[in-house]
């Protein structure tokens, strides 16, 4: 019978050889060669595409024609959209983001 102690061990282990090689891959493919124009452009683009989704994602289900009209969430994404121009810190903007709106939700 194996230990309670081992299965998430073992489930641990797997998970961080599974990101470390999804980490290395990148170099092991490309490594000291130019990188392809394609995945420069990818480089670029897609940060600012998935954060445009994820705020999409976040925004759905949120009732602009209802009280309190969106008004915790709006709030909430200027402070992070100033923060983020202002400081060009990501966890500050995420962290003070994120204590805005649960405040804001409670008040």
């Amino acid at each position: 019978m194996i230990s309670n102690a081992v299965y998430p061990a073992a489930a641990i282990a797997v998970v961080a050889v599974v990101t470390w090689m999804l980490c290395a891959f990148p170099f092991l493919l490309f490594g000291t060669r130019p990188l392809p124009k394609t995945v420069k452009y990818l480089g670029k683009t897609l940060p600012t595409a998935i954060m445009t989704v994820l705020v999409i994602y976040c925004l759905r289900d949120t009732d602009f024609g209802k009280y309190p009209f969106g008004l915790a969430e709006i709030v909430s994404c200027a402070l992070v959209v100033i923060l983020q121009t202002a400081r060009k810190n990501m966890y500050l903007s995420i962290i003070a983001g994120t204590l805005c709106y649960m405040i804001l939700i409670r008040v």
